[in-house]
């Protein structure tokens, strides 16, 4: 749920902070750190300011999506998921928008201090990826917020499948080994593909609202029924790269651990094709996120016992 039925300021505030992401935001991290415990190179303070900087940018994102969108008019009374702060009065814009400026500064001070333990004084490499950082900053922030923002022209979900894959999965590893190994990129993949598939999930469900409000989202371009298409192409591609990449470093069958998490996925895309009621859809988001981070713990329970 979004917002809890308790009205206190403490429950709103847990209601908009969106606590039920943080599982799939952690995925990435997660696997990225698994790669470097089978490469022997895991750092655990790289890993928990890793966690950190993550859960800053991701509540950065919901704080973010819980203003914009109520600005721009996706966030309205015929919205099919839950109710959002800013939309329903519970929070003012003005202080919404103070609690995104605190974030962008706790997320500044957790990837810096990241990147120091990660690089030192290694200016070059240190700049490098404070770059990426800002660049995460601007992309959670500009999502639905701002005055151009992007996820209103339905490029949601090449962000995420970026950050939440390839940056998050990719930078971790490198963060924790200092170097980069282009056959991870296949599990990167997987953990992009199952986070577009979260959102696709959101925007299934949002969407009438987000046609009316004039958001775009890859389900308003193409329409509720190629949007279940398109969710299933997800799930397939996500579940084709972790085999691919298993059968290249096969060495043993204890790396198929991962396969026991399938029956969740199919549920999902099941339930996704079935449900025609969209408000119905929500509780499938957190299934998704909650199986996308179990397979990820199979993963890479997996990789590491048949080293």
């Amino acid at each position: 749920m979004d917002i809890p039925q308790s009205t206190t300021r403490f429950g709103v505030w847990m209601g908009a902070l969106r606590l039920r992401t943080l599982p799939l935001a952690l995925s990435s991290i997660s696997l990225g750190s698994f790669l470097a415990v089978f490469e022997n190179r895991f750092r655990l303070l790289v890993f928990i300011l890793s966690a950190l900087t993550t859960i800053c940018l991701q509540i950065l994102s919901n704080l973010a999506n819980d203003y914009g969108d109520s600005v721009h008019g996706a966030d309205s009374e015929k919205r099919k998921g839950p109710g959002r702060a800013v939309q329903q009065g519970l929070i003012s814009a003005g202080t919404m928008k103070k609690a995104i400026y605190v974030l962008i500064g706790l997320s500044l001070l957790s990837g810096i201090s990241l990147l120091y333990i990660s690089f030192g004084f290694n200016l070059k490499v240190f700049l490098g990826f404070f770059t990426v950082g800002i660049l995460s900053i601007l992309a959670a922030v500009s999502y639905t917020a701002g005055v151009k923002p992007y996820g209103y022209a339905g490029l949601g979900d090449i962000a995420v499948m970026l950050f939440f894959g390839f940056v998050g999965v990719m930078g971790v590893f490198y963060l924790h080994t200092g170097f980069i190994s282009a056959g991870y990129v296949l599990p990167a993949a997987t953990c992009g593909f199952f986070s577009v598939a979260v959102l696709n999930i959101n925007n299934i469900r949002d969407i009438e609202s987000d046609r009316q409000a004039g958001k775009k989202s890859l389900p308003v371009r193409l329409g509720r029924k190629k949007a279940i298409i398109y969710h299933w192409i997800l799930l397939v591609s996500g579940w084709l790269s972790a085999l691919v990449f298993t059968w290249l470093n096969y060495t043993s069958a204890v790396q198929l651990v991962f396969i026991a998490s399938i029956p969740l996925f199919w549920r999902n895309a099941r339930a996704v094709a079935v449900t025609t009621d969209n408000s119905m859809l929500d509780p499938w988001l957190k299934q998704m996120a909650l199986s996308t981070l179990l397979f990820v713990l199979l993963f890479g329970a997996g990789l590491i016992l048949a080293q």
